[in-house]
């Protein structure tokens, strides 16, 4: 559905650190710096880019916005948590752990806000 998503940071650096650290943990090689500083991580599905906003006023988290990854199992998700707390990332909502979904089923999530507040998800449906 998807091409690529672009989010905004404040330091291209600091972002790429956490993003190469939390993505490695799904098997993403670490992201590309392109000419004009954006960083870009590509997959063969789509792609996720980082960059500073260009109306040069500062990034910031949208209410109510989350971008969530998938994961292959819960050891996985919990990896990917821990690297993001690692990297400069803060844990947010409930600790990472499968959740009822309801009609959707029961779930793996694991939150994080990223260095710039971004907030992110990681994600397993259980079947």
């Amino acid at each position: 559905m998807f091409s690529h998503v672009m989010i905004g940071a404040n330091n291209i650096e600091e972002s790429k650190k956490f993003y190469d650290a939390i993505l490695g943990e799904l098997g993403i090689k670490p992201g590309v710096i392109d000419p004009k500083g954006r960083c870009f991580y590509f997959t063969e599905t789509g792609v996720l880019g980082l960059s500073v906003p260009i109306d040069g006023e500062p990034a910031s988290h949208g209410n109510g916005s989350t971008l969530g990854f998938n994961v292959s199992d819960t050891a996985q998700g919990d990896a990917w948590h821990a690297a993001g707390v690692a990297n400069g990332g803060t844990t947010c909502e409930d600790a990472p752990g499968v959740r009822d979904g309801g009609d959707m089923g029961d779930m793996y999530l694991a939150y994080l806000r990223d260095p710039a507040g971004n907030k992110i998800c990681a994600l397993l449906r259980m079947g």
